[in-house]
Formats: C-alpha cells, structure tokens, sequence
C-alpha cells in the first residue's frame, strides 16, 4: 500500500520533497499509523506543529464545536475566535496587536513590509537586515532573502533588501553592522532550527537587544519553530528576558491546521493601515479556534510544565547515550523538546540511522546533514522516551562496531 501512495506521489505531485516512503493513514497520541498498520513514535510531530501530539481531546472538541459555527468568513467581519487569541499571545508576550498570516513565511514577508514602512517613516535612511548564519526564515522570495542556507536561496530571484550575515556566536560581529551600517532590524531564531538546533547564548540575546535600543534598530525574533511552548516558555526568547519588537509565530499554534503571523509592540503596532497588507483565508476561525485550545492546554492546563517534564526525561536519557557513545555524540544541543545531536558520523550513515529507526518504528528530522533533529510534542511519554533511548542505544552500538 505504501508502494501504491508512492507511485502515485511520483506522478502527481512536484518533487520538492525527499519523503520517507510510509504513507499515513491515522494518528493518535504521539503515534502514526500507515496504510499497511505499522505504527511509528512521531518525534519531528508534523516538523514542530503537532506540539500537543495528534487527536488531542481538546483539539478535537474544538473543531467539532467551531466547525458547526462557521469555517470562512474573510476580513470583512469581526471574527471573535482570531479576537480572543490575539488577545491571549498579546497578554502573554509583548504589549502591541497581531497580524494573523496562514504559515511562517507569510509571516516573514509581512515582517518584511512592515520593516520596510517603518523605516520609511523614519526618514533616516535605515535599509535591511542583520540575520544569523545558517538561519531559515521560509521559502518565500522575501523570506529567501534573509535565509542564509545557499541551497534554500540558491539563484533564486533576490529582492532589493540589504542583509548583513553575522555568525550566530560573532558578538563583535553584530557590533560592527550595527555601528558602521543602517540596518532597520535584527531579525534572529532564538534557537537556530533548520541550521543544526543552535541556541543563541541570552547573553547575545540580551546584547541584540542593547544594540537595538542604542541606534534604533528594531528587534525581530523569529518564534515559528521555537514558539508555542517547545522550550519550556511560550516563546524562547522569554528565557533571555527581553523584549522585542516584533514576533513571528506559526507551526505550533493552529493545532495542526495552518496559522501563523506576527506581534508587532507598540507603537510599531500603528504602522499598517488599511489597505497595505492583507491575506484572503488568514486567520481562519477554525485555526484560531483551535489556537485558543492550545494555550488553554499550554497556559491553563500546566501543559508548558508537563512539556517540561518531559523534556528533562528524554534529556537525561540523551545524555546518558553521549557519555556511553563519545565518538557517535558530539554534542547535544537545544531546549526543552527542540533538540538537535550532533553526531560524528558522516551525513551517508546519518541518513542510514534515520531509515534503520525508520524501520523500528521511530521518526526523526536529519538537519545540516549530520545533525539528528528533535522535535518531540510535550505530551511525549517517559515509557516512549525510555523505548526511543533503547534503540538508539542499539543502533549507536551497531554503528560503532560495524
């Protein structure tokens, strides 16, 4: 059966993807199913937006309920359930108002405009962006430009916005592009994802924030993979105790449908007026409906604290493996369930433990060739990390002594 859904994958769809040849037929819990039966432990949950899991009873009822309401009604109309959410990622991050988009890019490209009016407006010749090596911001034209993967941009069309690319780790680097360039933003992932899962020390978060303040920048972080709750915060860059000016959001907050968009502070929350950017579908009722239900599990239910838990366990099980396969783990980096390993083996042999894990029931994400991604949702149980730390303990062995 899963021959079949391939072929047919082949024929009908544009080959943007490497898809792992399992086709899904149910998801539970942190489980999915495929058409021949066999289950896997879902550890990349839908690349980190799944993050309570699939078929959470909560999601679930949510979408009955607001799915006999009303599923489309565009712009045109007050639209309570988008209301009441902005509301909630307001009072839980920074005081301004949201713009709701369908998926992370588009939030990207709203940041862009809106970064682009605002520096207009300042009259004082401030143009581009200071962004992170290695970071990922979505596919989009807008969004490619201030990637800074050469196999995401490649020679892809580049619109006229300057970017200043700064190491992740380079301190006296973000110094001298905010000193002697008139970048009109800092647009950064607290924690690099598609780049290898590296955090940003808080002592550079902190610094970025400096810097801003000091020559009127303004600090934008890219909260899309690292939001929602992933790191034991709503957003990861509360861990620093800062306060940026904008937030890009997504993956996690429509509880497995697309919803993403952007918190811009106050007064920055003045700059759009009616008529210079807009979306048909964003924010769906039902994506916001089902957003509410997620903080209410994240904020009402203690479900960032059960995350949390979580997360300590299977860390604690990753860093036994690294002290029993040293040449395998080199380090192991991230926080709460955003996780990356990074391993000595060679990208060919990443890939071959990916299919053996495959195989044994368990899904992972490989970034930067080498490094094995985790994105578990916070519902991961401690049985299912105890199994998920077994076999890797096996495959790690086999590895080594092959």
């Amino acid at each position: 059966m899963n021959d079949k859904w391939a072929t047919l994958d082949k024929t009908y769809l544009l080959p943007t993807y490497h898809r792992l040849p399992i086709a899904i037929a149910k998801a539970t819990g942190n489980t999915l199913v495929d058409t021949e039966g066999k289950s896997y432990l879902d550890l990349f949950s839908g690349l980190a937006v799944n993050i309570l899991g699939h078929s959470h009873p909560k999601i679930l009822k949510t979408l009955h309920e607001q799915a006999e309401h009303f599923l489309h009604i565009s712009n045109k109309f007050l639209n309570p359930p988008a209301i009441t959410l902005a509301k909630r990622l307001v009072e839980n991050s920074i005081p301004g108002k949201v713009f709701f988009t369908n998926s992370g890019a588009e939030a990207t490209e709203s940041l862009v405009k809106l970064v682009h009016k605002w520096s207009q407006s300042q009259g004082e010749g401030r143009r581009g962006f200071i962004v992170m090596k290695r970071s990922f911001h979505g596919r989009t034209l807008g969004a490619v430009r201030l990637t800074r993967q050469a196999h995401i941009y490649q020679d892809f069309p580049q619109p006229d916005i300057p970017v200043y690319e700064v190491d992740p780790e380079d301190v006296d680097g973000l110094r001298y592009w905010c000193e002697h360039e008139r970048p009109a933003a800092i647009l950064a992932e607290p924690i690099l994802g598609a780049g290898g899962v590296q955090p940003l020390p808080i002592e550079t978060l902190r610094e970025m924030e400096r810097l801003c303040r000091t020559h009127g920048i303004l600090l934008c972080m890219d909260e899309i993979q690292t939001g929602i709750g992933r790191t034991g915060k709503l957003f990861a860059y509360q861990h620093a105790e800062i306060e940026p000016d904008l937030i890009l959001f997504a993956k996690g907050v429509g509880g497995g449908l697309p919803l993403g968009g952007m918190i811009a502070r106050h007064p920055l929350s003045e700059v759009f007026q009616p008529g210079d950017h807009g979306t048909t579908f964003a924010p769906s009722p039902l994506s916001a409906a089902l957003g509410n239900a997620v903080l209410e599990v994240l904020l009402d239910d203690g479900g960032i604290e059960m995350g949390q838990r979580h997360a300590e366990h299977l860390w604690n099980g990753l860093h036994h493996l690294k002290e029993k396969h040293p040449q395998v783990i080199t380090s192991i980096s991230g926080k709460g369930m955003m996780i990356g390993i990074r391993t000595g083996l060679s990208a060919q042999t990443c890939t071959a433990l990916q299919q053996q894990l495959m195989l044994k029931g368990y899904l992972i994400d490989i970034a930067q060739q080498t490094v094995i991604r985790l994105l578990p949702p916070l519902t991961l149980s401690t049985k299912e990390t105890d199994a998920f730390i077994s076999e890797l303990d096996a495959l790690f062995t086999q590895t080594t002594t092959d």
